[in-house]
């Protein structure tokens, strides 16, 4: 059975009013100590819970933070920074709701729904939603975390992980690269910049451009790729991945054809995984630094809401080689 603030005013001996402004903590409302006391312990032995949803109509607003996303695929990397800026904004007191955005509209309708308190654009919304969300007076981030090469607090230079890529299989030697592109359409923004900065550092380094491959995920597919590299004319030896879930298809891919990482081919990968530790052999990885993009999204969520100043930081720091034994 549902409780209401009618069960906790009949419980208590008040009105439902007055339950209310208990509750909400009415500072227009003078409760004497007593009476609060009261219907706070009738609420707490009911396992009353009032309504958000009631709170948002009322207040014009409400407690969260609507997360708003293209149609990416919830890979590990977004997975955790939702998970990790659930919790940041929980220790202030707000609630995180994502929204994944696969048809227009959706997001107004969101917000029309919710009534945020903020809202912050994964560049999932068009300059006319923004403009449409700021006449409502909900503060709306810049579009954060998007594929871009720009720099800043709350963007990971995309063009700069291909690069970090390529300056350390420089630095070991390799002179002619590989590249493992992934096949979903809906990355396919991420994957033009990260491949941009793999061919400026190719080109600065004085390297040959890369051979690019597409590769799905699967040990037969990661197969193939590798037999392409071998069966080309240049003499590749190593292989920058789009991903780390790209890179373990590659491994298995190898291991399949009886070749290892990184006598046969290095592999490096990106976003730092769990299991690129158990990969075998260990995977080399550009790790995005998860914990620190969400602190920097609720500092900023703080800062739409002027409880702080705007986060400043590089956002090239949030990016850490890994190095194992794949690279």
């Amino acid at each position: 059975m549902v409780v209401t603030a009618k069960d906790v005013a009949r419980a208590a001996g008040v009105s439902q009013a007055t339950v209310s402004y208990v509750i909400n903590a009415n500072p227009n409302q003078r409760i004497s100590e007593p009476t609060r006391r009261r219907v706070l312990d009738a609420a707490a032995a009911l396992g009353y819970a009032p309504s958000a949803a009631a709170r948002a109509l009322r207040l014009g607003t409400s407690d969260a933070v609507l997360l708003v996303l293209p149609n990416i695929p919830f890979g590990h990397t977004v997975a955790h920074i939702i998970e990790q800026l659930t919790d940041d904004l929980e220790a202030i007191g707000l609630t995180l709701v994502t929204r994944r955005i696969r048809e227009p509209g959706q997001a107004l309708n969101a917000v029309r729904q919710l009534r945020p308190i903020a809202v912050i654009d994964v560049a999932a919304l068009t300059e006319a939603e923004h403009d449409e969300i700021r006449r409502s007076g909900i503060p709306i981030s810049s579009s954060v975390l998007a594929p871009t090469s720009d720099v800043g607090a709350l963007t990971v230079p995309q063009d700069t992980i291909g690069q970090l890529q390529v300056e350390h299989l420089a630095a070991r030697g390799h002179r002619v690269l590989g590249y493992a592109a992934p096949q979903d359409d809906r990355v396919s923004e991420f994957l033009r910049l990260r491949l941009e900065g793999v061919r400026e550092a190719c080109l600065d380094l004085g390297l040959a451009q890369p051979v690019v491959v597409p590769v799905e995920l699967s040990a037969d597919a990661g197969a193939a790729a590798v037999r392409a590299w071998q069966d080309g004319s240049e003499p590749i030896t190593a292989i920058c991945a789009y991903n780390d879930d790209v890179a373990f298809a590659l491994l298995a891919g190898m291991h399949r054809l009886g070749l290892s990482a990184p006598d046969d081919f290095a592999v490096i990968g990106v976003d730092n995984v769990p299991l690129g530790a158990l990969a075998s052999p260990p995977l080399t990885t550009i790790d995005q630094n998860v914990e620190l993009l969400a602190a920097r999204i609720a500092a900023y969520v703080q800062f739409l809401l002027g409880n702080g100043p705007e986060p400043v930081s590089n956002g090239e720091d949030t990016l850490t080689l890994v190095v194992r034994e794949s690279a």
